[in-house]
């Protein structure tokens, strides 16, 4: 007669895998198919769990606990600096997302999610000579409290090596000097060790971009903090060619050439499951090369809509765009506003098993598996225009194009979106209305626009204030007036807010929230597309259909305490 498996007779899973089976958190088949993809991915088992969504991180701890007798605390409640220090090497609190606590004679108390990670154990009790004890911690809020507390400050360094570098997968192989020239800046410690302090600060201090100037008499480090650039450092200007050749060389630059400006990329591990990609950019100025360090950060694809700030009408009108089959939806806004990231939350928002996605971009910025990137160039001749044709050989569902440039490109797409797929793209214009007469402009005819463009969504950043210190304001009504809030606004429910500053944030400013316009195509704005109507008349339809402009969408993030009517004055001059 024959039996049904058990879970216990199933294929063995390793160590925390097995646990969950057992437990009933996890059917047998979810758990090898996470195990496998972790593996794949070359990615931690917790992380792949938790950040699926199978098991959260809050229950993932709480069933360890009980699974194991072991302790469950809260690792958000514990002060970094009152942990001890030198007990552990810091790489293997970083490789094993472990944190020693206390030392009780022999032994060391130390916080793990995962209690089965035998090697760890083996690790530290070689390393320390000492026994070790666990307890629980939830994932996310243990690797939190690592990142904190072994986040060296001043010259502490020590942690990070040259190897931590990785080349970008698009960068050419370097020549036999370029190899020279790194084997000596690489002995070069001073310049290492700065160039590596100031890429990992940036990441600390959620900046977005790294300059390093070169003047006559001086030499400058900002960084682009919510928007706003910050000097850092003024290191001796005595620093440029080394620290330039450094940045060159792991970026798979040519160091020889000072003439022209050149374009590269870089990674650096931040731990077993963080990887950060780096975008170089070198300008030749008066007084040596000018370098620009953009960072891509691929967690910020993984936000999700809500993160953004998409207020939840706006959040449905977007949702139900990207459901669709085919059309065309086109993400609007200036330079830094944030588009590239709106269209990666989307795109991973549907990149599923049974769709094919391919994108176009100059660069690919952010890396998300699953989507087929493809980066534009120009002197080999792979233009926007030939990967979206090749894309369309290529059996489809939805494609991004990183901009539409041009006339052709356009054609394209708009041909990609009337014979069923969804496309997804950026212009440059100030909202969404005036983009429709973009392109008009560019000569795409009103038929091939009404019949393929779905949404348009415009955005702006604006800076949030800092929860911690931001403070009540008085602000006269003849202003709130003539910034754009009606009588009816003015009814008392609601205090403007007015940014201070504390050590906690950035003159009183803390991260950036999206301010949208988004524009769902109506068969009305279709008959005035058809009618070759204006913007304003676009603009008129969209407000009463219940569109909200840029600076209304901003003054509601106003009312509601996000952000300061300065702030959204400055970020939507209307």
């Amino acid at each position: 007669m024959a039996t049904v498996e058990s879970p216990a007779q199933a294929a063995p899973l390793p160590g925390l895998a097995h646990t969950l089976v057992m437990t009933g958190k996890l059917g047998q088949q979810a758990a090898e198919d996470l195990y496998k993809k972790a593996q794949q991915s070359n990615k931690n088992f917790i992380a792949e769990l938790t950040g699926s969504g199978a098991v959260s991180a809050f229950d993932l701890a709480h069933t360890i606990s009980a699974a194991f007798a072991a302790p469950l605390i809260d690792a958000a409640a514990i002060d970094p600096n009152r942990l001890p220090q030198d007990l552990i090497d810091r790489k293997l609190i970083v490789k094993y997302r472990i944190l020693p606590l206390s030392k009780r004679g022999n032994r060391l108390i130390i916080a793990t999610a995962d209690p089965t990670d035998n090697e760890a154990a083996e690790k530290v009790k070689f390393a320390t000579q000492m026994g070790v004890e666990w307890v629980i911690a939830e994932y996310d809020k243990l690797s939190h409290l690592i990142e904190t507390a072994t986040r060296g400050t001043g010259d502490g360094m020590d942690g990070i090596s040259a190897d931590d570098f990785e080349f970008g997968e698009d960068a050419a192989s370097p020549n036999e000097a370029e190899e020279d020239a790194e084997q000596d800046d690489s002995e070069d410690t001073p310049i290492v060790r700065f160039l590596q302090k100031m890429l990992v600060d940036a990441v600390s201090m959620r900046a977005s971009d790294l300059h390093f100037e070169p003047y006559e008499f001086m030499y400058r480090v900002r960084f682009r903090i919510d928007g706003e650039l910050r000097e850092i450092a003024s290191p001796p200007p005595g620093i440029k060619e080394k620290l330039a050749s450094r940045i060159k060389v792991i970026s798979r630059l040519d160091i020889s050439e000072k003439r022209v400006p050149q374009d590269g990329r870089m990674k650096l591990k931040l731990g077993p499951d963080r990887v950060i990609d780096f975008r170089v950019s070198t300008l030749p100025t008066l007084f040596g090369e000018k370098i620009v360090i953009r960072i891509l950060d691929p967690s910020s694809a993984k936000l999700g809509i809500d993160a953004l700030g998409y207020e939840p009408i706006e959040k449905e009108r977007l949702m139900t765009a990207i459901e669709r089959p085919y059309g065309m939806i086109l993400v609007t806004g200036p330079t830094g506003s944030g588009k590239t990231v709106s269209l990666y939350t989307c795109l991973n928002l549907l990149n599923k098993p049974g769709v094919n996605i391919s994108t176009a971009e100059d660069p690919a910025e952010i890396n998300l598996p699953g989507i087929n990137q493809v980066n534009m160039n120009d002197k080999a001749g792979l233009t926007f225009a030939v990967a979206l044709r090749a894309f369309l050989r290529q059996d489809p569902d939805i494609i991004m194009v990183g901009e539409i440039r041009d006339l052709e490109t356009a054609d394209i797409a708009i041909k990609a979106a009337q014979t069923g797929h969804l496309v997804l793209s950026t212009l440059h214009t100030n909202d969404a209305p005036t983009t429709l007469t973009r392109m008009r402009n560019m000569g795409i005819a009103p038929f091939n626009i009404a019949s393929s463009v779905i949404l348009i969504t415009a955005q702006r950043l604006a800076r949030r204030l800092c929860p911690k210190c931001k403070e009540p304001t008085d602000i006269p009504n003849e202003a709130l007036l003539e910034a754009g809030f009606t009588e009816k606004d003015l009814d008392g429910s609601w205090t403007p807010y007015r940014p201070v500053g504390c050590d906690a944030c950035n003159n009183g400013y803390k991260g950036r929230v999206g301010i949208y316009q988004v524009m769902p195509i109506s068969e009305e704005m279709q008959r005035i597309i058809l009618a070759d109507g204006s913007a304003l008349e676009i603009s008129d339809q969209a407000r009463s259909e219940g569109v909200r402009s840029l600076r209304e969408s901003g003054l509601h993030k106003v009312k509601i305490g996000v952000t300061s009517l300065e702030e959204v004055l400055a970020v939507t001059n209307e």
